[in-house]
């Protein structure tokens, strides 16, 4: 009994360790960006999203609260996930030049705040009675930026983007948590490994990353803008 309640908790201590790797990944990508060696900074920026993605299903399967009850793992989370998703990808924006530069500084700053702002929602995330969303855009400035720097897209167009993405934080719309979603959720999550998995394989041919993989990577930003904003009854009609 007594050794099953160890391994118990060695497991759930086990999982926090993980996801507290997110702050070396963001670390290294940080320091990657200003050595200018995009490819490794899109790697390891890609190794935090892999460790965001799982630790969560780890978490629940360990029954984290229980064995490890004196760690908050939310507030753990959240910390690594505003570093890699916000933090991490502005100093990518900025290094890379990646917007106007007499915009950068303010652009920079936008997203900073209005991620302050989307991370200490207290409605931020909705909870299992509510399918799983987040209210407002959940942030997603990391794969932003990959975007910006795979396809070479003119600085002008990716401030746009900024500023159009910084004001949906404020538009209470709710977004897919994929790897929580209960709505069409096989194929969401089969959707969204496949999806991690291209865009893995892609990066790491970068900067000659095929078009294809671009472009097939749309359509599943496509069904996930689909499955946020169709309403929740039609969905269940279909999946019946």
């Amino acid at each position: 009994m007594k050794n099953n309640l160890l391994f118990r908790k060695t497991l759930a201590f086990g999982v926090h360790f993980f996801t507290a790797t997110g702050s070396v990944w963001g670390l290294l990508a940080i320091y990657a960006i200003f050595e200018r060696e995009w490819r490794l900074a899109i790697l390891w920026m890609m190794l935090a999203m892999v460790v965001d993605g799982f630790d969560g299903m780890l978490a629940r399967w360990t029954d984290v609260k229980r064995y490890a009850p004196n760690i908050d793992g939310a507030l753990m989370d959240n910390i690594l996930d505003y570093l890699n998703y916000v933090l991490v990808p502005v100093i990518f924006l900025l290094q890379a030049n990646l917007l106007p530069a007499m915009l950068a500084w303010p652009a920079a700053f936008a997203i900073l705040l209005t991620s302050a702002y989307q991370f200490t929602q207290v409605d931020a995330k909705t909870d299992e009675t509510n399918d799983y969303f987040f209210k407002g855009f959940p942030c997603y400035w990391n794969v932003m930026v990959l975007y910006m720097l795979i396809m070479q897209m003119n600085p002008w167009l990716n401030l746009f983007f900024v500023v159009f993405f910084s004001i949906l934080v404020f538009v209470p719309v709710k977004w897919v948590y994929p790897s929580r979603n209960t709505r069409l959720k096989r194929l969401t999550l089969a959707l969204s490994y496949l999806y991690g998995i291209i865009g893995v394989w892609g990066v790491i041919q970068y900067p000659n990353v095929p078009g294809w993989v671009v472009w097939a990577s749309f359509v599943y930003v496509g069904y996930y803008v689909v499955l946020s904003l169709w309403p929740r009854k039609s969905i269940q009609l279909a999946a019946e």
